[in-house]
């Protein structure tokens, strides 16, 4: 059994993984070298190239050549990747809210000047996207 359709499931098979998502943040800071995202990542070297390798694939970063001799390449976010930011702040958010003690150890700042707690809001009217506001209209399959 596969388990039901689903686009998180989908998502999860692309990002869902330790090492990429610490990947995505520190390209988010414009981390963009081999060398950096290891030692800020603290990921392995081969555990980190094969999740470059899967992150370039799907299309959400893309390997730039800046040097010839010797080539090199850096990692650059993609539409796609930087469509993520806002799932990146959400799960920020909710990693400050319950799962880390004291002042949180990153803090964003939006373009207002104010302070970012971010908020998931309807495209149509705007209002306050929450479990108990959503209702599904229609399910993925789940295999028989």
């Amino acid at each position: 059994m596969t388990g039901r359709e689903c686009s998180i499931a989908n998502a999860l098979a692309v990002v869902g993984e330790r090492w990429s998502l610490l990947v995505l943040r520190e390209a988010m800071f414009g981390v963009r070298r081999f060398d950096r995202f290891a030692h800020n990542t603290g990921a392995s070297r081969d555990i980190l190239a094969v999740r470059l390798r899967t992150l370039v694939a799907a299309g959400v970063l893309a390997r730039q050549q800046y040097s010839t001799r010797p080539p090199r390449f850096e990692y650059v976010l993609t539409e796609s990747g930087r469509a993520l930011s806002p799932v990146l702040m959400g799960l920020t958010e909710w990693g400050d809210r319950y799962v880390t003690e004291g002042e949180p150890p990153t803090v964003w700042e939006h373009e207002c000047g104010a302070e970012l707690h971010p908020a998931t809001v309807c495209a149509e009217c705007g209002g306050s996207v929450e479990e108990t506001t959503l209702r599904p209209i229609r399910l993925g399959r789940v295999p028989t």
